[in-house]
């Protein structure tokens, strides 16, 4: 299929492979026109390499520039040829964990100014013209500041690029989605993974992963598992923030997660599709 267009906002480099990295994948494969914004360069990771802690706390050079080349690599095993960065590469710094120091940075992205950012955004959003956009809820998933602002940006942008479209004109965005991981799939998920050691620490509970979403409010199934190995290379390539061994991986924490080629969203904004036999939508574009 070709002449649809889907842009996804993120917080970070690796976000984008981590929870959406197969849908892009498929999409992209399927000819889908796919953009990427990443808002930050993620300059505050924790890296998880030993022969890669050099990168830490450098402002200039560091990993945030080295978080691009991950990225990029990544962007092409998702068969993805549009990224850009929101503003440019370091207009807006890593925020950092809820409450660190670093979210008093005036040039972090938490500290950003919405309208300001989303004026950035919206722009892209006219010249790229997305059928469909994807960011996150208004928790960032797990209250992550970059990923709360990342929402805040992309709601407002999706708004003001309607407002700028010109009445009968051919083209609109017409829904805006956030991420989902739901309740009942990560608890399903958490007792494989106690049942069956492995690689890394098994997770005690899903809030050793994430909050989860209540699953009443999930709208939408994507499932991409032909392009499973396309997502988990795609996490691969970011070797600062993510290990994966097998069909599994962690982060800084070392916590075992599944990789999952089968992703959830939020119908936030725009048109509900006729859900399919499981209950969910099962194509962002429909």
């Amino acid at each position: 299929m070709t002449g649809r267009r889907l842009l996804l906002v993120h917080a970070h480099p690796d976000d984008e492979s981590i929870v959406t990295g197969a849908t892009m994948a498929k999409y992209a494969a399927e000819g889908a026109e796919v953009t990427l914004v990443t808002c930050t360069l993620g300059e505050e990771g924790e890296i998880i390499p030993p022969g890669l802690a050099h990168l830490a706390g450098d402002r200039e050079g560091g990993l945030g520039e080295h978080r691009i080349g991950e990225l990029d690599k990544a962007c092409f095993t998702m068969g993805v040829r549009d990224h850009r960065f929101l503003g440019g590469p370091g207009r807006y710094r890593d925020s950092g964990m809820m409450g660190a120091p670093s979210n008093d940075d005036p040039a972090c992205f938490w500290r950003a100014d919405v309208e300001e950012a989303a004026h950035e955004l919206a722009e892209i959003i006219r010249e790229v013209r997305p059928d469909v956009m994807v960011s996150y809820d208004d928790n960032g998933g797990y209250g992550h500041p970059d990923h709360i602002q990342a929402h805040r940006v992309a709601k407002r942008a999706f708004t003001r690029a309607a407002q700028r479209t010109l009445p009968g004109s051919p083209w609109q965005t017409r829904k805006l989605y956030a991420i989902a991981q739901p309740r009942s799939v990560l608890e399903e998920s958490v007792r494989r993974l106690r049942a069956e050691p492995g690689p890394f620490t098994p997770p005690a509970s899903i809030g050793d992963i994430a909050p989860g979403t209540p699953d009443k409010l999930v709208t939408t199934r994507i499932d991409a598992t032909p392009y499973w190995a396309a997502k988990a290379l795609a996490m691969r390539a970011h070797a600062t923030q993510i290990s994966v061994e097998g069909e599994r991986f962690a982060l800084s924490n070392d916590i075992a997660q599944e990789i999952s080629a089968v992703e959830y969203f939020i119908l936030l904004r725009g048109p509900a599709s006729r859900p399919g036999p499981d209950g969910f939508e099962p194509d962002l574009f429909a």
